[in-house]
């Protein structure tokens, strides 16, 4: 079946600044004076370019080293300041064996961390060709220190000066200068998208703001087309999942539609997002503890878009469609309740045990609407589901799910590239039996265990066995509550690496 959509404008919002830092590269060699940050090989004594450091400064650095314990284990660092003739020089241990993308990356990252008070003039990063693979580019470096230089704070009185902001000097000769411009740049403002759209307060981001917000991010960007199905067009089409969750708000759902088309013929890769703009659990009302953090179980929504945004923006050659299914879930006198029963676009009847579980209604919708609409090579749906998948795999790793093994092979392979990671999570017809309901077809929570199995069973049962599919909970990772390398704490914009990297690998021709 294919299905009309009824395109609708938006007026634009102001977008939330990001801290501008500014880069630039340049041939490989050791200054004379300032600041720089070096990468030392772990051992017993320095080697390579830390040793040649080493000897401009009169054997500062190995004193230094041997009175603080470094060794160069991966990931510690060691900072010193006013070491002649440099003014301050960091050290970041790189481990002993060769240097991987992702260290290169987490490298930047860390990097970034220690300079993040740093004001005016330069820094220079020092990247030798030595002891790293192909990948593990400048440019990587640099994108790891843009990941973790981001900052939300364009609600506080003192905000970031970006004009006061060290310029990061990429001292390399591996000419990688045009990947971090031309691609890696635009996969980290996929990224800012993604945690910028989380962290923003409910009172902003809603069903439609969310779309003003979008629409001005891909404005005059090339192969797109931006059509958005409101609540009118939602009822026609008879998404009642969808409609169901957004009707107790007085800010009524968007199915946001998003399609780059700049592959060919080849069918599409569907990308759905849970579009969650705040969770109170509706009539299911959540304790009070914590329920600000609900503003983030749109995270789907902006993973899908921050991914589509960082593909059009490079002018990749891909068909991509991103679907963010949104809705503010609100306890009303319109509101849905434990027991009724919805009607859902495929025609299953849901019934009502928990208004709470209501990331898996807007998204059965959204999943039908994408395979009937655009008949997609791959379907991929992206929702903060489940607490189930948190308890079980912590802030490590996404819950993966799928019917079809190769596709989870993939996704995991793409999100060990990216720095991410994902842990596959059993689904099979124990998990649809489960929900199955005694007075409608399938029943949206409060049965059987595990509840990650269940609710991808639930959106599963939205999409035909023979499409490829899988879903990502990423409930667990969304919100870091401390730093990583390259991902500061609070909304982490988890899986846009991941998808970019899937995308780049499978369908980009």
């Amino acid at each position: 079946m294919r299905i009309a959509v009824v395109l609708i404008m938006w007026a634009g919002l102001a977008t939330p600044a990001v801290a501008d830092q500014r880069f630039e590269f340049a041939p490989f060699e050791i200054p004379t004076s300032g600041r720089i940050v070096v990468p030392v090989v772990e051992g017993e004594a320095l080697t390579g370019i830390a040793a040649t450091i080493d000897q401009r400064s009169n054997g500062a650095l190995t004193v230094a080293a041997r009175e603080a314990g470094f060794t160069g284990e991966a990931e510690s660092t060691l900072t010193l300041l006013g070491v002649a003739p440099f003014s301050r020089i960091d050290l970041v241990g790189v481990g002993k064996e060769s240097i991987s993308r992702v260290a290169a990356e987490n490298f930047g990252g860390i990097a970034a961390a220690l300079l993040g008070e740093t004001e005016g003039g330069s820094v220079h990063i020092l990247w030798p060709e030595e002891n790293v693979d192909t990948e593990a580019t400048a440019a990587r470096v640099a994108f790891g220190y843009r990941l973790r230089s981001y900052r939300f704070d364009i609600h506080q009185a003192e905000q970031v000066d970006t004009e006061k902001l060290p310029t990061v000097v990429l001292l390399s000769d591996d000419g990688s200068k045009d990947q971090f411009e031309n691609d890696l740049l635009y996969l980290a403002d996929g990224v800012f998208f993604s945690r910028n759209m989380s962290s923003e307060p409910a009172n902003l981001i809603y069903p439609q703001s969310f779309v003003e917000r979008a629409r001005k991010q891909f404005r005059g960007l090339d192969n797109v087309r931006i059509k958005v199905l409101d609540e009118n067009d939602i009822q026609r089409l008879n998404m009642g999942a969808l409609w169901g969750v957004g009707k107790g708000s007085s800010r009524p759902p968007r199915l946001l539609i998003i399609e780059y088309m700049a592959g060919g013929d080849q069918a599409p890769v569907v990308l759905a997002g849970k579009g969650i703009t705040f969770d109170t659990g509706g009539i299911s009302l959540k304790s009070n503890e914590n329920m600000w953090q609900m503003k983030g179980d749109l995270g789907g929504a902006a993973v899908v878009t921050g991914t589509v945004l960082a593909v059009a923006r490079r002018g990749a050659p891909i068909n991509v469609v991103a679907l963010a299914a949104l809705a503010e879930n609100m306890p009303s006198g319109t509101a849905i309740r434990p027991g009724d029963l919805l009607l859902s676009m495929s025609g299953i009847t849901i019934e009502i045990s928990s208004t709470d579980a209501e990331g898996r209604l807007v998204l059965s919708d959204a999943v039908y609407f994408g395979q009937e609409t655009y008949e997609p090579s791959v379907l991929i749906d992206v929702a903060t589901l489940t607490g189930s998948v948190s308890r079980a795999l912590g802030d490590d790793y996404a819950g993966v799910f799928s019917r079809h093994g190769p596709i989870v092979e993939q996704l995991s392979a793409a999100s060990d590239a990216a720095g991410e990671g994902v842990w596959r999570l059993p689904l099979d017809d124990s998990h649809f039996e489960q929900i199955k309901s005694k007075y409608g077809d399938i029943v949206n929570g409060g049965v059987g265990n595990p509840g990650a199995s269940v609710g991808a069973a639930f959106i599963g049962s939205f999409v035909e066995e023979d499409q490829v599919w899988a879903h990502l909970d990423i409930a667990g990772v969304d919100l870091l509550e401390e730093d990583r390398p390259t991902v500061p704490a609070g909304y982490s914009g988890w899986g846009v690496r991941t998808l970019d990297e899937y995308l780049r690998r499978h369908h980009q021709e």
